[in-house]
């Protein structure tokens, strides 16, 4: 089962998204979670399995330009996980079509996503999934 998460099971959403998120703690993740759950424009899903929520997907409008797309606002998959023993079960293929029918309801003609050069397993789900690659960038930034 796949749903749209409420305040109440923000800190289940965090604890999935601390595994794909090392870098952030808990409670700064939580926070995160808080406000996007109270934002019209993004949401959070958690798929269930018995009971047990095994995978999360957080998706949002872009309204800048999103790489490859003609559209404006693009439903964009900010991050996607799913506990190990379920991947390649489907999961992350009901999360992403549950966020694409939220992007469709907001208006959009377009889904986007992005993820590292280096994420082979993330490049190949996307692939699965139907996304095709619009673009390889590598950003820069400096200290001004």
């Amino acid at each position: 089962m796949i749903k749209e998460i409420t305040l109440g099971e923000a800190r289940v959403a965090t604890l999935l998204a601390c595994k794909l998120y090392t870098s952030h703690t808990v409670n700064e993740l939580e926070k995160e979670m808080e406000l996007l759950i109270e934002d019209d424009n993004a949401a959070i899903l958690l798929a269930y399995h018995s009971n047990e929520a095994i995978g999360f997907a957080q998706c949002q409008l872009r309204v800048d330009y999103v790489e490859g797309t003609d559209s404006s606002p693009v439903g964009y998959l900010e991050g996607i996980y799913v506990l190990e023993n379920y991947r390649n079960s489907g999961v992350a293929r009901e999360l992403v079509k549950e966020c694409e029918r939220w992007a469709k309801r907001k208006g959009c003609l377009e889904f986007a996503s992005d993820c590292e050069l280096g994420n082979e397993q993330s490049l190949a789900m996307h692939l699965r999934l139907g996304f095709t690659e619009a673009n390889r960038i590598i950003c820069f930034r400096k200290d001004i």
